[in-house]
């Protein structure tokens, strides 16, 4: 496989239409086949087909249907990975699941592990229960959904959960948006890892509103790219010689505990 000295990640931040898969794929799918060619990584915010919505009942496809086949159709025409969460209906049980979509056809998932109990929505998906280490061009890569990111021991890069980048994609609520930002920062700095956090921006059907905040962290905590004023889709180049000379500068993972999960 390629290696990718310089890693470019797009970060689409936008509104969803609420509950409406055929308008949300409609609207991304035109800023997606802007980026032909031109990155390596699309990232797309939490539930981006559907908002956050708790009635997967009637709103949840299977793998197999278009919000799925989508991802795979742009990967193949932008010629890079594309990302973001969807409710997935698997037999009686509900996901809020991370789908990772390659040109070549690969296709991976990590199921939310840390379902947010303060909007019931342990009440109507099944939790995940395993890590997702993706290997890309040359970088390693762990996605994680919204509440997620409160968590870090089951975040935290470790010998055999070893990344370069972390992707958190959500629909993180203003009114936490600090929260939000100060703790991007914090996963990144703790794991000397580079951190991709896209969110969505408007409100939603319960009419709680997002101001995107999206962001790219650096491994030293320094915010390199940030976006609180709407929607936007932003191209960052990540260096990984950067981020290896700064792990062995100062390799405190060295002395990190050892922990199980």
């Amino acid at each position: 496989m390629e290696i990718a000295a310089k890693l470019r990640v797009s970060l689409i931040q936008s509104d969803l239409v609420w509950e409406d898969s055929k308008a949300n794929l409609d609207n991304f799918a035109n800023e997606v086949l802007k980026l032909k060619n031109t990155t390596d990584i699309i990232v797309l915010p939490e539930m981006f087909s559907t908002g956050f919505s708790m009635r997967p009942h009637l709103f949840a496809q299977t793998m197999e249907e278009d919000a799925v086949s989508s991802m795979k159709e742009w990967a193949i025409k932008t010629q890079a990975a594309v990302c973001g969460s969807l409710m997935i209906k698997e037999g009686e049980k509900y996901f809020n699941r991370f789908i990772w979509a390659e040109p070549n056809g690969t296709l991976l998932y990590y199921d939310k592990s840390h379902l947010f109990r303060m909007g019931e929505e342990q009440k109507h998906y099944s939790k995940g229960s395993i890590r997702l280490l993706i290997a890309y061009k040359g970088w390693n890569i762990a996605p994680f959904v919204c509440y997620d990111l409160r968590f870090p021991v089951w975040i935290r890069k470790t010998p055999e959960f070893n990344y370069d980048l972390l992707i958190f994609v959500a629909n993180w609520p203003e009114r936490r948006a600090l929260h939000w930002k100060l703790l991007a920062q914090a996963r990144a700095i703790e794991n000397q890892s580079y951190v991709v956090a896209v969110n969505r921006v408007g409100a939603d059907g319960s009419e709680i509103y997002h101001s995107g905040d999206s962001q790219v962290v650096d491994a030293l905590g320094n915010v390199v790219y940030s976006n609180n004023k709407g929607i936007e889709t932003a191209t960052i180049s990540l260096s990984k010689e950067d981020l290896v000379k700064y792990r062995e500068t100062f390799p405190v993972g060295l002395d990190a505990d050892k922990f199980e999960i």
